[in-house]
Parts: structure tokens; sequence; C-alpha cells
């Protein structure tokens, strides 16, 4: 990881993230101290993912969507 200052930030912002963009993990420090780490970020999946990955693992109750028992009920009720 490649420390820089806010000086050094603030010269080349678009050399620096090009840097970043090529897989370098840059750690920007202010009068000593760490104050940001800029890292690439992963690229999302470009493939969507099928349905029913999840099919059976669970069911859905009978009574869902029966109304609540009047004692739970009453907790929502101001």
């Amino acid at each position: 990881m490649t420390n820089i200052s806010l000086q050094e930030l603030a010269k080349d912002p678009t050399g620096l993230i090009d840097r970043v963009e090529a897989g370098e993990r840059v750690l920007v420090v202010r009068e000593g101290r760490a104050v940001a780490e800029l890292r690439p970020i992963t690229q999302s999946r470009s493939a969507s993912r099928p349905y029913g990955l999840a099919s059976g693992a669970f069911r859905v109750p009978d009574d869902f969507d029966s109304p609540l028992p009047d004692s739970i009920q009453q907790d929502f009720e101001v």
C-alpha cells in the first residue's frame, strides 16, 4: 500500500484514480495520520442470478396472512 499526502492527492487526482483502477491501494495521510484509504472496488457479477436458487429451502405457512392474535395486535396499537 502506498502512502500519499493530501497535497499529492490534490496535484494529480486523475493519475491517482488511474493507479487505483489498476489495482493499487493508496492510504491518504494528513499530518502523519491516516484519514482515508483508496482501493479498487470489485466488479459486480455481469450475469443475472437464476431464479429458484432457494427453491425448497423454506415453506410459507398456510396461516401466513391470517390476523395476528389479539395479544400481539395490542402491542402495535397506540
